[in-house]
């Protein structure tokens, strides 16, 4: 990287998968609340598309305010269930209820990333994915949410697909890479155009 790289987000995910792209970075987690500008954003019905991509940018800004000569990423994802915009699960029997109401059906992630310098955006990305889920039972949902817990209470949809949630699908069309929170080709692409990274 010729310029210092900046990811405004705690995830080991998001990070791993810079780290084996070869993209050096620092972790500066953003200290926003994401809740109440969610809950703002869909007062005014905003769309699940504009909300990850809001939120990814409030994140990118403030720790670019703070650093202002590096490049800065911030990310969000969003599950846009028919419109309606499905958050991490709060209790187990709240990500029972989310998997019931998803099976059998389609739904949305959306990972949005911005990439901001000196304290404003420029560069952004909104991936999408379509998934389609199984009709799995009450008693399976069950037993996957208490095996599951520790890790899913962290993925909006209450579930991982790299993990046992990957059994609650049956067809997954998009880019992986979006399913796990960053739109990386995209960013990797535009960061070898810019000159950061080695052609």
């Amino acid at each position: 990287m010729s310029s210092t790289f900046i990811l405004a987000s705690g995830s080991e995910i998001r990070s791993e998968l810079l780290t084996r792209a070869g993209v050096k970075h620092q972790i500066v987690p953003a200290r926003i609340d994401e809740a109440m500008v969610r809950d703002s954003l869909l007062a005014e019905e905003a769309r699940p598309r504009d909300v990850a991509d809001t939120l990814a940018e409030l994140k990118a800004r403030k720790v670019s305010e703070k650093h202002p000569d590096a490049l800065v990423l911030g990310c969000d994802q969003v599950l846009d269930h028919g419109g309606v915009i499905l958050s991490k699960p709060r209790s187990p029997e709240e990500a029972e209820e989310q998997l019931r109401s998803m099976r059998s059906g389609r739904h949305m992630l959306l990972s949005a990333a911005v990439v901001c310098e000196n304290g404003k955006p420029i560069w952004r990305h909104v991936g999408q994915v379509r998934l389609h889920m199984r009709d799995a039972s009450d008693a399976y949902i069950q037993d996957y949410v208490a095996r599951n817990w520790d890790s899913i209470r962290h993925a909006v949809g209450a579930y991982k697909l790299e993990e046992e949630g990957v059994r609650l699908f049956t067809r997954i069309e998009g880019d992986y890479f979006n399913v796990l929170g960053l739109p990386l080709l995209e960013l990797l692409s535009w960061l070898t155009l810019r000159g950061d990274l080695q052609k």
